[in-house]
């Protein structure tokens, strides 16, 4: 039955292939087309075409644009049922006992292998709530874009190797899987084809393969001085081995927390979030902010945790400059998200500073902190979730991008704007949402260490930051319900020539509009998740604090 453990693993892995090689097939099938000049006798034919399709059609064929509708609906029921049989799969596995499987060794003592343990059950869990919100809202944004088959290959691709990553063993396993995710949600970020989102991906992946290498550094360290590089709570660090050699195992240990940390957005290895979110279609951004930084975070927390040991970095000068990077990151990217006016931007700034919270709180190495840390991986990756899928719509509907240009907002969507509220005030963490015990336990963990002059500066960043947070979330929604009367009949203006431009032909200008279900829904749900999270903490906090008690 452990065998069963690698279905949530290779089932979307398979099936997005699957779709990707179909999609790159079409593309070259349309490049032979074009070449042999089948292009220009379509368009001659154009004429023709369509007195055929009106004569088929009173005989009852199908036309194109139906027949695409219907390769949408096809594709959608497709993409719908592999996703919710490997959630449930992912999520039966986790929580149904301990499993472990070995699938080969790459040299003796090296196996490439998977388990499930206590903190892949908290990351694969939450991985998988927001996997399915997002795609049952990529269904529908998803329509009005180009290369729907090819982004929901990669979009497969990337959950199976998320769950590998959760789910793995040992070091070595995660550090492939890790690259792999790399490789396979950069097409995401390109998706669009611009300039913009060319450059953007590209500056992710050299970004990626730079953390990546600082990575593959500390791992090649680890597995000279450890007895074993599977996850081993407290560490499995031989100190024989080690003895003599602290300060080379320290350097190594450090530059794998820089490499790690940068695809959690840490400082100083952070500048490509604001780069690829923006660019990105909405749903690939939410969960390139909500999932993907925390498989960084995953990394730091197996590598220093499971790998290291606390122990062997505390009071050192690696856990001080880490404390440092860290507390930087949070004031920094809050700072840079108050002063940024593009709203999906904005977003990426504050996930620069929000993920520096779960990081700050893990430095601390004490078990309220790293229980906070915790806790704000799963509120975190519920919130911006939901905002950058809010974003979306005022992208897709109205092609809004400015902060500026959402005034008023909250009388045409005001389902969507009380969503964006509640996330808004989980993410300041203001009670009763989730945010607000996940701070609470991370500025607690923090006055309670021993670190001296950084047991106060912690909670006071964190303060400044929610501050600041405060600044650039809640006057969105001010201004989207009371934007004053002359800004309000100028936005009416706008609003009514947008809609009139976008919309079909004869369809009526609502002030108050009707949301698809498919996008409201998910968005309430993890409005809803984000303050059940803060009302109903007791069972996630006892789980997180027997994580962190077992580690330290």
């Amino acid at each position: 039955m452990d065998g069963f453990l690698l279905v949530p693993i290779i089932l979307p892995m398979m099936t997005g292939a699957l779709l990707v090689i179909l999609a790159f097939r079409e593309q070259l099938a349309k490049v032979r087309n074009a070449g042999n000049g089948k292009k220009k006798e379509y368009n001659e034919g154009k004429k023709e075409g369509k007195r055929e399709n009106r004569k088929e059609d009173k005989k009852g064929v199908v036309p194109e644009n139906h027949s695409k509708t219907g390769r949408e609906n096809w594709l959608f029921l497709y993409v719908g049922i592999v996703m919710v049989f490997s959630v449930v799969t992912a999520l039966a596995v986790s929580w149904t006992g301990e499993r472990a499987i070995t699938l080969f060794r790459l040299v003796d003592g090296l196996p490439v292998m998977f388990r499930v343990d206590a903190l892949g059950r908290l990351f694969v869990t939450v991985t998988s709530i927001v996997w399915l919100a997002a795609t049952a809202y990529a269904f529908v944004y998803m329509k009005r874009e180009y290369k729907q088959k090819r982004y929901f290959g990669f979009w497969l691709l990337l959950y199976g190797v998320l769950v590998g990553i959760d789910f793995s063993g040992n070091l070595v396993t995660m550090y492939l899987f890790y690259e792999l995710m790399t490789l396979v949600s950069v097409p995401l970020v390109l998706h669009n084809g611009t300039k913009e989102a060319i450059m953007a991906a590209l500056k992710y992946l050299f970004y990626s393969l730079c953390g990546a290498y600082g990575g593959l550094f500390g791992v090649f360290f680890l597995y000279r001085y450890c007895d074993s590089l599977a996850f081993t709570p407290g560490g499995s660090l031989n100190p024989a081995a080690v003895q003599g050699h602290e300060e080379i195992l320290l350097l190594a240990v450090f530059v794998m927390l820089l490499g790690f940390g940068a695809k959690a957005g840490m400082f100083p290895l952070h500048a490509w979030l604001p780069a690829a979110h923006p660019v990105a279609p909405s749903p690939a951004s939410a969960v390139l902010s909500a999932v993907i930084v925390k498989s960084g975070v995953l990394a730091v927390i197996r590598g220093v945790f499971y790998v290291v040991g606390a122990e062997f970095l505390r009071g050192t000068w690696v856990q001080y400059s880490w404390m440092v990077l860290a507390l930087s990151t949070v004031f920094m990217g809050s700072l840079l998200a108050f002063r940024e006016q593009g709203f999906k931007k904005r977003l990426a700034y504050s996930t620069v500073s929000q993920v520096s919270y779960i990081l700050f709180g893990l430095s601390v190495l004490t078990p309220g902190a790293m229980t906070g840390a915790l806790l704000h991986v799963a509120v975190h990756a519920f919130v911006k979730c939901g905002l950058f899928l809010t974003a979306g719509i005022f992208l897709q509907y109205f092609g809004y991008t400015k902060v500026g240009q959402l005034s008023g907002m909250g009388k045409r969507m005001p389902e969507l704007m009380w969503c964006y509220v509640i996330l808004s005030l989980a993410l300041i963490g203001i009670p009763p949402t989730g945010g607000f015990i996940s701070k609470w336990y991370l500025a607690e963990g923090a006055l309670q260490s021993r670190t001296g002059f950084f047991a106060w500066l912690g909670p006071a960043v964190l303060l400044v930051s929610a501050l600041l947070t405060a600044g650039y979330l809640l006057p969105v929604a001010l201004r989207g319900f009371f934007p004053g009367e002359q800004e309000e009949d100028s936005a009416r203006e706008l609003f009514t020539a947008e809609w009139k431009a976008a919309s079909l032909p004869g369809r009526a200008c609502p002030m108050g509009m009707v949301l698809p279900m498919g996008m409201l829904l998910p968005i309430a749900v993890l409005a809803a998740l984000a303050l059940i999270v803060g009302i109903l903490p007791n069972m996630l906090i006892e789980y997180a604090e027997k994580i962190a008690i077992l580690v330290l």
